[in-house]
Parts: C-alpha cells; sequence; structure tokens
C-alpha cells in the first residue's frame, strides 16, 4: 500500500479560460494532461468569470464540488444548482456553464474505468479499493490503519492500494471519499 499527501499549499496554478487551476496529481504519473491519456486527474479550479465555459474532455466522467459556494450552472442548456459541497457528477464532454464564481475540487475518471464513486463522509469506512481519495474539506485528522495523518483544509492523501487490503479509515472532520477499481 502507498500512500501519498499532496499538500494544497504546494500546488501550481495553470490558467483556464474561467481562471486558475491547482493541478494535485494526474495518474498514471506518467501521463501528460494535454495528451487526455490519463486514467484519472485530480485538481483544484477558481471560477474568476462569469459565465464561464468548463473544459471539454471526450471519454471522461467528472465530479465537482463547488468549497465556498452554492453553484448554479447550465448542463447542455438545462439550468441546474447544486449547494456548497454537494457533489455534481457528469459526462465531461457535456456543455456546463458557470454562471456562479469561487472554487471547485474536481476529479476526472476516464470512462474506460467502470468502478468509482465520490461521497462526503465523517464516518468511519472500511474499504478494499484500488485507489483511495481523501479530500479535507476542513482541518482533519485521517486515521489509516491506526497511522497518524494530519491534513490543512484543501489537502488531498491518496492511497494506492493495488494489493486490495482492507483499509480502516477514521476521520475527525468531513472529507471527500473516493473510491476507484480498475
Amino acid at each position: 500500500m502507498n500512500i501519498k499527501l499532496f499538500s494544497k499549499k504546494n500546488t501550481k496554478p495553470s490558467i483556464w479560460s474561467g481562471g486558475l487551476t491547482y493541478e494535485y496529481m494526474i495518474y498514471p504519473k506518467t501521463a501528460i494532461y494535454a495528451d487526455r491519456d490519463f486514467v484519472f486527474r485530480i485538481s483544484s479550479a477558481t471560477i474568476e468569470q462569469t459565465p464561464s465555459e468548463f473544459t471539454k474532455f471526450k471519454g471522461y466522467y467528472r465530479y465537482l464540488v463547488m468549497l465556498d459556494n452554492d453553484l448554479d450552472v447550465e448542463v447542455n442548456k438545462e439550468k441546474k444548482e447544486y449547494e456548497k459541497y454537494e457533489i455534481m457528477e457528469f459526462n465531461s464532454n457535456d456543455e456546463v456553464t458557470s454562471f456562479t464564481k469561487g472554487t471547485d475540487f474536481n476529479w476526472m475518471v476516464s470512462e474506460k474505468i467502470s468502478h468509482h464513486k465520490l461521497e462526503i463522509t465523517n464516518s468511519n469506512q472500511n474499504c478494499t479499493a484500488e485507489i483511495v481519495i481523501l479530500f479535507s474539506l476542513d482541518t482533519t485528522v485521517i486515521i489509516i490503519n491506526e497511522k497518524l495523518y494530519h491534513l490543512e483544509p484543501y489537502d488531498l492523501l491518496v492511497i494506492e492500494n493495488q494489493e486490495k487490503e482492507n483499509i480502516m479509515l477514521h476521520f475527525s472532520n468531513e472529507c471527500l471519499f473516493g473510491i476507484l477499481d480498475f
């Protein structure tokens, strides 16, 4: 089992049409974002202009969570509203226009991956997923198989569990909890 901590303060911004994006992780490490050859990518972005068009990515499924605001969007011309921390799920090739400024969490998963989910939790979890992602929404202590990890707001912890061992997780605060199996 391999556990990696990605600190928000160590991410570097890139520009997208609506603001800045901060890439935490792309998997595999050899993948190149511009080539769109990744299995998954985890990032956070600022939405600084309204309206703003989300970048399309054919062949990817997407989870988006607003971290500091509600979200008013149109998805394929249909108006939708999401509360702060409510998970928006959509096909990354959809036409998405945001009418909200703020900061989001963004997880893009290749459509070739059949099993993945994202939820918000602060309860204990046991899982055997090959990839586990934990994104802190506040200062949080996460205990993984009795080892403590201290996360600041918007830090990311990724567990690569190729052997599919049972992982026991305990949270001191709410986190985004995602799993992915190949």
